[in-house]
C-alpha cells in the first residue's frame, strides 16, 4: 500500500462488547462478538468512503445509459465459465457479469463497501468475517440471492474451482449461516486480509448446478451472477455478445451509480493483434488499447483519427509496475541454475530492443513493485529490510542483501560487453563451448524454446532478435508459437522453458502474492507460479506483510520480497506501461476525474458511457 493513502496512524479500536440475541425454536445460534456491522472494510484504518455516500468519486452518477461497445481478444475461447480451470473462457466474463459481496472503489488501495452485503463486521482480530446479504439482492433471472447460495458458491469454488481459489479456501476454518440474511466465516489462521478477499468471491447460484458438474461446463453451460451485464448471444470462437440487465438489482446502490452504462458489449475474437489493430482502423471496433509507445506516436494517422471521429486517450496510473517480460521455468535445467538466468538477462539487448520495437520510448521495469514507494531501494538492503532478510542470508542468492540492478547495454546490436559476461556466468555454471555451441560436462547442447501464443506479434519480435543474439554464444533457442487453446493448457502444466509474463499489482498487494510466487502454487497445475520458485524468505515476507498492522513494517516487507524476486533472476523484464493508452470512437466517454488505478482493464468499460 502507498503511504499517501494510510490513515495517519493504523487504527485497532476495542469495540465493545455486542451480545448477539439467541434465536430459539431450532432457528440460528450465533456466538458474541467483538464488532459492529459496518458498510464497508479496509485492509487498515477505516474505509474513507462515509456510509452515505453517494457514488464512487471518480464515477459519473448522471452519465447517461445506452450505446454500445465493440473490443476485442486476439485467440479463442471454449468455455463460457471463467471459474473452473478446464477450457479457455473471455477474460471479461467474471468482471460484467458476477459480484462479490463486497465491491471494490478503485480510488483506495485496497478498500470494499457492501455489493451484494449490506454490512459486513469482523472480529477483533479479523480472525471471522460475517456478511450479511440484502434484502432485494437477486440474480439476472430474478431469483434472490439466498446465504445457501453463498456459502456453497465458497464451498464449491474453493474445491472444484479454478486453483487461483483454492488457497484461500484451506485457511477458513468453518462457515455457518449466522441469520436469516447472514453468513461467517472463520478463519484458520492470522491473516487480515481474508476478510476483504472473501468480500470478492463471486456468488453463484446453487440451484442452477442441481445434477450437472460444475467442472465440465463448457459453451453449453453459462453460469448465473449477480452482475449488470448477461450473455446475450455468442458464436463459438468468433464473438461474445453481453447485454446490460434491464432488470439488474443493484442498479439504483451507490456503489454502482454511474457504472454499467453501456447497453451492448460485444467482444470480437482475432487471429493476432495486427488483425485486431486492421479491424479497428476499418470501424469493427470501437476501442483499441495500445501497448506500444512508438506504435502509439506513428501508427495513429489513419483517416478516423485526422477527422475526430477516434479519439486518442491516455490514462494515467498510480499503481506499481509490475513485471512484464520472458519467465524462465526453474522447475528444470538449464534454468535451474540461477546462473543461467542471469547470463540469459545479459544476453537480452534491451537497450537495442526498445530501440528497435518502440522507438526507446518505453522505461525498463527495474523491479516488481517500482515507481512507487514499495519498490525496493538500490544497493544494499539497510534498517528493517535487512533485518527481515537476514534470517535466510544463506539461502538468498547474491544481489538481494548486497543489492542488485539490471545489466545495460550500450545500445549496439552486437552488445559485446553483456554477451562476454553471459558467457562467463555460462562457464561458471559448467557449460563450454564446442564447435560454436554451449555444451554441459556430458555434452550436450544448451538448448531452450520459448512459447508465445499466436497473435503475439510484438513478443515475436523480441524473442526473435534475443534468439539471434544467444546463437552468438552458442546457445540454441526456437520459437514455439502455438494456438491459445494450446498455449494456456501447456502453461498450466508448466510444459514450457520459457514463455511471456505480465504481473499487475496494486498498492495493496496480499495473499495474491502467494498466488504467484508461493511454494504450494509451484507444482500446482494452473497456479500462476509459472517460474516454480520455492523461497523461504519470500514465504516469511508475504506472512509479514499479510499479519503486520503497522504501515512502515509492511511497507519493508514488500521492499524485501521484491529484492527476493529481483535476485532470483527468473523473469527477463521488459517496459514499464504506466499509462494505458486507449484509442476510441469520440462517443465514448470517462469521467474527468481518474482514480489512482486509472489504467486498469477493469477502468473500460465500467465507468465509461456513450454520448452522440
Amino acid at each position: 500500500m502507498g503511504l499517501d493513502y494510510f490513515p495517519s496512524s493504523v487504527r485497532n479500536p476495542v469495540r465493545n462488547m455486542v451480545c448477539r440475541a439467541l434465536v430459539l425454536g431450532g432457528l440460528f445460534l450465533a456466538p458474541m462478538a467483538q464488532a459492529e456491522p459496518q458498510h464497508g472494510i479496509s485492509m487498515y484504518g477505516a474505509p474513507g468512503l462515509p456510509p452515505d455516500f453517494v457514488s464512487l468519486p471518480y464515477a459519473n452518477p448522471e452519465a447517461p445509459r445506452g450505446g454500445r461497445i465493440v473490443t476485442g481478444n486476439t485467440g479463442g475461447f471454449d468455455s463460457l465459465n471463467p471459474f473452473i480451470l478446464k477450457g479457455t473462457a473471455p477474460w471479461q466474463l467474471r468482471f460484467l457479469g458476477y459480484e462479490g459481496l463486497l465491491g471494490r472503489n478503485w480510488d483506495e488501495p485496497f478498500a470494499l463497501y457492501g455489493l451484494l452485503a449490506e454490512s459486513v463486521e469482523t472480529g477483533p482480530n479479523r480472525n471471522w468475517v460475517e456478511f450479511t446479504l440484502r434484502e432485494e439482492a437477486r440474480f439476472s433471472d430474478g431469483s434472490p440471492v439466498t446465504a445457501e447460495d453463498v456459502i456453497w458458491s465458497f464451498e464449491t469454488l474453493g474445491t472444484r474451482g479454478h486453483p487461483i481459489y483454492l488457497t484461500f479456501w484451506t485457511k477458513v476454518k468453518g462457515i455457518e449461516q449466522t441469520g436469516p440474511r447472514a453468513v461467517r466465516l472463520t478463519f484458520n489462521t492470522d491473516d487480515r486480509e481474508l476478510a476483504l478477499i472473501a468480500g470478492l468471491r463471486p456468488i453463484l447460484k446453487k440451484a442452477q448446478w442441481e445434477g450437472r458438474a460444475f467442472t465440465d461446463s463448457g459453451l453449453d453451460t453459462v453460469p448465473i451472477g449477480t452482475g449488470p451485464y448477461v450473455v446475450e448471444r455468442f458464436e463459438p470462437g468468433r464473438n461474445v455478445v453481453m447485454r446490460r440487465n434491464s432488470e439488474y438489482w443493484g442498479r439504483d446502490l451507490p456503489l454502482m451509480r454511474g457504472r454499467a452504462n453501456l447497453d451492448e458489449i460485444r467482444i470480437e475474437f482475432y487471429g493476432d493483434a495486427a488483425v485486431m489493430f486492421e479491424a479497428f482502423k476499418a470501424g469493427e471496433l470501437t476501442v483499441y488499447r495500445e501497448t506500444n509507445a512508438e506504435k502509439w506516436q506513428s501508427a495513429y494517422d489513419f483517416p478516423a483519427v485526422q477527422a475526430g471521429d477516434v479519439i486518442k486517450s491516455e490514462i494515467p496510473s498510480g499503481k506499481p509496475s509490475g513485471m512484464t517480460g520472458f519467465v524462465m521455468n526453474t522447475r528444470h535445467a538449464p534454468f535451474d541454475d540461477w546462473r543461467v538466468r542471469q547470463a540469459m538477462i545479459h544476453a537480452f539487448n534491451f537497450e537495442y530492443m526498445n530501440d528497435a520495437i518502440t522507438g526507446g520510448r518505453q522505461k525498463r521495469i527495474t523491479s516488481y513493485f517500482s515507481g512507487t514507494d514499495l519498490g525496493m531501494r538500490p544497493g544494499p538492503a539497510e534498517g528493517r529490510v535487512r533485518d527481515l532478510l537476514a534470517p535466510f542470508a544463506d539461502t538468498l542468492l547474491p544481489g538481494a542483501l548486497e543489492g542488485y540492478a539490471l545489466p545495460e547495454s550500450d545500445g549496439t546490436a552486437r552488445n559485446r560487453k553483456n554477451l562476454r559476461a553471459a558467457m562467463r556466468l555460462l562457464q561458471e555454471a559448467g557449460y563450454r563451448a564446442d564447435q560454436g555451441v554451449m555444451r554441459d560436462a556430458a555434452g550436450r547442447a544448451l538448448a531452450f524454446s520459448i512459447l508465445l501464443p499466436q497473435g503475439s506479434t510484438e513478443k515475436q519480435a523480441f524473442a526473435n532478435i534475443f534468439i539471434r543474439a544467444l546463437e552468438r554464444i552458442g546457445v540454441r533457442a526456437t520459437l514455439d508459437v502455438v494456438d491459445n487453446a494450446q498455449y494456456f493448457a501447456r502453461i498450466q502444466t508448466f510444459d514450457f522453458d520459457m514463455t511471456d509474463f505480465r504481473r499487475d499489482f496494486s498498492l495493496s498487494p496480499g495473499n495474491e502474492q502467494r498466488a504467484y510466487w508461493g511454494s504450494a502454487a509451484a507444482d500446482q497445475p494452473g497456479s500462476r507460479n509459472l517460474m516454480g520458485v520455492k523461497s523461504p524468505a519470500i514465504e516469511a515476507m508475504i506472512a509479514r506483510m499479510l499479519e503486520t498492522g503497522d504501515q512502515d513494517e509492511f511497507t519493508a516487507a514488500v521492499r524485501a520480497l521484491d529484492r527476493v524476486l529481483m535476485a532470483g533472476r527468473y523473469v527477463i523484464p521488459t517496459y514499464a506501461f504506466g499509462v494505458a493508452r486507449i484509442a476510441h470512437v469520440r462517443q465514448l466517454r470517462y469521467p474527468e476525474r481518474l482514480p489512482v488505478y486509472g489504467d486498469g482493464y477493469w477502468f473500460l468499460p465500467d465507468v465509461w458511457w456513450w454520448q452522440e
